[in-house]
């Protein structure tokens, strides 16, 4: 373990700067650019065997391109946020801290459904979100009956492996 501890703050060293200018390319913020840089060699510290590696600039932006991914499907989970709660009568809008919890919760939601197959996640939304039968799922999305079941099966299971 010392050993990758070292061979990652080598990496550090070597590429923190470039990393952080790439992303910051990509991101179009300096300070986010940074955390992600920071996120991106502490991912490499989880238990990875990185002795093999032999393109480590394509190895980091493989791993920074994913947090980077991640970063701006919750910035657009935000704003679709915050552009629902403009729509709402004021006298209804949450309080700043339950807007802070339904945000969170909109990420793990999120985090969740992102490792499940398109078909699994969108059937899940239009049963969750939208309230859908498993008839009127099988008819938008013009599946079988059977075929919606498979799949919202699929996304509960991959709740529950989440939530484990």
């Amino acid at each position: 373990m010392q050993a990758q501890r070292e061979f990652v703050g080598a990496l550090y060293r070597d590429h923190r700067t470039w990393l952080q200018g790439w992303l910051g390319g990509r991101v179009g913020c300096r300070e986010t650019a940074a955390d992600l840089t920071q996120d991106t060699f502490a991912r490499l510290l989880q238990d990875r065997d990185l002795g093999t590696l032999r393109e480590p600039r394509a190895f980091l932006t493989t791993v920074a391109r994913g947090l980077a991914a991640n970063w701006f499907r919750r910035q657009s989970l935000e704003r679709a946020y915050l552009e629902h709660l403009a729509t709402v009568p004021a006298a209804v809008v949450p309080s700043l801290e339950e807007q802070a919890l339904v945000r969170e919760a909109l990420q793990q939601i999120d985090a969740m459904l992102d490792g499940l197959p398109a078909a699994a996640r969108q059937v899940f939304l239009l049963a969750q979100f939208e309230g859908l039968r498993y008839e009127a799922i099988a008819q938008r999305l013009q599946m079988s009956l059977s075929t919606v079941k498979r799949h919202m099966k699929r996304a509960l299971v991959g709740c529950l492996a989440y939530a484990g």
